[in-house]
């Protein structure tokens, strides 16, 4: 037989024994599945982590406290309460690549609103942190420089936050409690939309000083936000923020900083390095149903070799060679694995759309994952098909004959 008969008499084998056919493809099918699946989630993270680091603004590095350390354990970055007021307004006002800075302080609280009751994420921060963060105003107006340093109890909501509280009243005008504590809603945010597991639109914005003050009884800030004058001056002014806060913070020529400096493009590198390893874990946990499909295929061929012992045999008499015998069996092998791995990718992409969906992020299915997820399933297809079919063609042609 030609390759083409080989098929042919393959898809026949398989419409014959459906059942059995099927129960050999399920391996295949949940194998190349997942991959595409798997890697679909990992590359819809890896976006949405890259639209949060954009949508913190352009040419913007972070400055954070330093580790902290207890004995032998070393804390996170930003662990180590370093960073004042004073730090951000110092910043601003001595480093000449420096556009301007918003500190920011950062905590979780509950909002009530008449019988609403919810919790959302608090930021205390400056007025240039509109700025700096690329947020823009729909309705109402930010806070001024004025109420920061009055400490005013007044806040500025995101769209979600303000859906959740106030539902289809108009938050404008309207006074909320946070954490107890009465807060005038003096303006809106327009939507960003949600990041992945974040959502920068479920937050309320209030003056620096009031939430260190009044609400969280804060001394240090956790973090301040620094605009560059242009991309090229970045990193003159992490070298600029670098030198001043060393001599603000009086330390020791040979001593570790105790602040750390973030730009987007670190961030961005960063963010890629774990996505990569994200990616890979996905991708490597749900290969090993490719190879358990795989084992799959390798017993029914192992199977079908004995079930058709005789047919072998009455082949060989009139004619076929060792390597007909073996092409048949290989080929049946691979027919079983491409069929599997198809209907894997039709079940890969739907769960791929639900995942999405789930995730509230765009579908990231790429035709780079569908081909490698069907290249790896003709792979097992043809290394467990190949000892089934050479078992087969090793078969004595007499023994196959005399064979019931």
């Amino acid at each position: 037989m030609n390759l083409w008969e080989s098929i042919q008499v393959s898809l026949e084998g398989l419409a014959a024994n459906k059942m059995r056919s099927a129960l050999t493809m399920l391996g295949v099918i949940i194998g190349v599945g997942a991959v595409i699946t798997m890697l679909s989630i990992a590359n819809g993270a890896k976006s949405q982590m890259m639209a949060r680091i954009q949508q913190m603004g352009t040419n913007v590095l972070i400055v954070r406290g330093g580790q902290s350390q207890s004995g032998a354990v070393r804390g996170g970055f930003g662990s180590n309460e370093t960073l004042t007021l004073q730090d951000a307004e110092a910043i601003a006002d001595k480093c000449p690549s420096v556009l301007r800075t918003a500190p920011e302080v950062r905590n979780n609280a509950q909002i009530k609103f008449g019988n609403m009751n919810s919790s959302t994420t608090i930021i205390g921060t400056s007025p240039d942190y509109l700025s700096v963060r690329n947020y823009k105003i729909q309705a109402g107006k930010f806070f001024t420089e004025q109420d920061v340093k009055a400490s005013r109890k007044v806040a500025v909501i995101g769209p979600t936050a303000a859906a959740n509280i106030f539902g289809t009243n108009f938050p404008v005008g309207q006074t909320v409690k946070i954490n107890g504590t009465g807060f005038k809603i003096i303006g809106m945010t327009v939507t960003k939309g949600a990041s992945g597991f974040m959502d920068e639109d479920d937050q309320i914005i209030i003056p620096v000083t009031t939430a260190m003050r009044r609400l969280f009884g804060l001394e240090y800030v956790r973090a301040i936000s620094v605009e560059a004058r242009s991309m090229k001056q970045m990193d003159q002014a992490s070298a600029e923020i670098s030198a001043l806060m060393r001599k603000r913070h009086r330390l020791a020529q040979d001593a570790d900083n105790d602040f750390d400096i973030r730009s987007q493009a670190e961030m961005m590198e960063f963010a890629n390095q774990m996505s990569g390893m994200f990616t890979m874990l996905l991708g490597g946990i749900a290969s090993v149903s490719l190879l358990v499909g795989g084992i799959g295929i390798m017993n029914i061929m192992l199977v079908s070799v004995t079930e058709r012992t005789r047919e072998i045999g009455i082949r060989m008499a009139i004619g076929a060679r060792r390597g007909d015998i073996r092409r048949q069996f290989l080929v049946e092998a691979l027919v079983l694995s491409l069929v599997g791995g198809i209907i894997g990718i039709v079940v890969g992409s739907i769960g791929a759309f639900f995942a999405a969906r789930g995730f509230g992020w765009p579908l990231a299915l790429s035709l780079s994952s569908i081909g490698m997820s069907f290249g790896f399933a003709a792979f097992v297809g043809i290394f467990f098909g190949y000892y089934p079919a050479v078992t087969a063609s090793q078969l004595d042609p007499i023994d196959a004959l005399r064979y019931e």
